[in-house]
């Protein structure tokens, strides 16, 4: 059972829901949340990983704008959690991660996992913050993409969960991370947007979701432990 504790960033003081493994860690996750804040999907998500072997902490990055913000998935709360991290923006998103990798640094390894907006910070991780990061349907990537040579390197290894039917990320998107970065394994997977959004039956896909899940702890398992 998790847990909230504050975190102390740059940018200020976040709760960020903690959990942590039975025995000692294999590393340490920081989980990025959707844009509906550290609602109890991702609270799940948090202890799932603990219980492969992760210290885990998941940042409430709204409390930046207003603490304690958990949306329910409509139309209304998709438009405020767009403005919420729209007026966070990923540079602060960045410091609160770094915070938290620092604070999960006893635990060995640390690496990242986000989802949708999650999935872009996840990404900047690796590539900013040398962080090994899995990124999930990341829909913000495409400008660092494109301001990247060919053949770049991200500072540390991050791999990519796509469905091939999401229409807010296009198929030459999801070329683009394959045309840009050498050594970053790219995954598609046959279904949408937030395939791994058990909470929310029209759109879940039970199989791909295991599949990346499957595929994110082999990468965990190379890079953290």
């Amino acid at each position: 059972m998790g847990q909230w504790i504050d975190l102390h960033s740059a940018r200020g003081t976040v709760q960020a829901w903690q959990a942590l493994p039975t025995g000692t860690p294999r590393g340490g996750l920081v989980v990025i949340q959707e844009i509906f804040g550290v609602n109890p999907h991702i609270r799940s998500v948090a202890d799932r990983y603990a219980e492969a072997g992760y210290a885990v902490l998941a940042p409430a990055f709204f409390d930046l704008v207003e603490r304690g913000i958990e949306l329910p998935y409509d139309k209304s709360s998709h438009e405020r959690g767009r403005e919420l991290v729209n007026t966070i923006g990923l540079d602060a998103a960045l410091d609160v991660v770094s915070t938290a990798a620092l604070e999960l640094a006893s635990a060995g390894k640390v690496a990242t996992v986000g989802y949708c907006w999650g999935g872009s910070v996840a990404f900047l991780s690796a590539l900013k913050l040398g962080l090994p990061s899995i990124s999930y349907y990341g829909a913000r990537n495409k400008p660092f993409l494109e301001a990247l040579p060919a053949g770049s390197r991200t500072l540390a290894p991050v791999i990519f969960h796509f469905g091939e039917q999401d229409s807010s990320i296009p198929p030459e998107v999801v070329q683009l991370h394959r045309d840009k970065l050498v050594d970053a394994p790219v995954y598609t997977y046959p279904t949408g947007h937030a395939f791994n959004r058990e909470v929310s039956p029209e759109i879940y896909d039970a199989d791909s979701a295991q599949l990346a899940w499957s595929r994110s702890l082999a990468f965990l398992a190379e890079h953290v432990g």
